[in-house]
């Protein structure tokens, strides 16, 4: 594991967030966000840390939760989440998921590190968004820290380099393990996702896809790449990250 990057640094670092927009899942044709835990649980790391942090999405706009991560939902799936129960009933914190900036335009140089937030509509917005995964190249070759999270982790297996490399050649990294997407499946009856990514990163040579036990905190650090294996390890991921910038 490398040092932080700016240990010389005097000033807080700068965090964008990048969270999924609203979309229809191809699979279900039930809506889909991004996961609460996996935004308010490294945002907190973030601003307790010190940093400033900016919230955006591809599009741009107002963004949605995935249902079962709320914790006021009457499912009760999330509702011990009380950072998520939190921030969802701040108005002021709350109110940065609305209107959110596109990703357009964005200027890396404003920036140490980019997250990207998972759910799942990543499954469906991040994995085929060029400009998104152009984005996360461009923090990259620029010396910045890249980050994802659970789902957010199928934008890697698509992001290439400007030498036409995939970002995670050479690196071991996480994301979202099969074991848990057969948990998912079994939880509400049916098949949820269009691909796993297990499997396809699986696929790709020279690249080290690991995961750890089920619904566990899992995150890992390869240099500038921080990634986390599920809705558990947004903190653990986020924590890397500030580790990494040393600010």
């Amino acid at each position: 594991m490398s040092s932080n990057i700016n240990s010389s640094r005097a000033v807080p670092a700068r965090i964008l967030m990048v969270a999924a927009n609203p979309a229809t899942s191809t699979t279900t044709g039930w809506p889909v966000g991004f996961w609460a835990a996996e935004l308010t649980h490294p945002y907190w790391t973030f601003v307790e840390s010190g940093y400033a942090v900016d919230i955006v999405s591809p599009k741009g706009g107002s963004l949605a939760v995935d249902t079962y991560s709320d914790p006021r939902d009457a499912s009760g799936y999330s509702a011990d989440d009380l950072l998520s129960l939190g921030f969802l009933s701040s108005p002021k914190h709350a109110a940065l998921l609305q209107d959110t900036r596109s990703i357009d335009g964005v200027d890396v140089a404003g920036y140490d590190a980019i997250f990207l937030v998972g759910g799942q509509s990543p499954m469906f917005t991040f994995i085929d968004d060029a400009g998104l995964h152009q984005l996360v190249a461009r923090f990259y070759e620029a010396g910045k820290v890249v980050a994802a999270v659970c789902h957010a982790t199928c934008a890697l297996l698509k992001t290439r380099l400007s030498s036409g490399d995939l970002l995670v050649k050479g690196k071991t990294w996480t994301g979202f393990a099969n074991s848990e997407e057969q948990y998912a499946d079994s939880f509400v009856g049916r098949r949820l996702q269009p691909f796993w990514i297990e499997d396809e990163a699986k696929k790709l040579p020279d690249t080290n896809f690991v995961v750890h036990s089920r619904f566990r905190e899992f995150a890992l650090r390869d240099g500038r790449l921080v990634t986390g294996q599920q809705q558990f390890s947004g903190a653990a991921a986020a924590a890397l990250v500030v580790e990494a910038l040393g600010i």
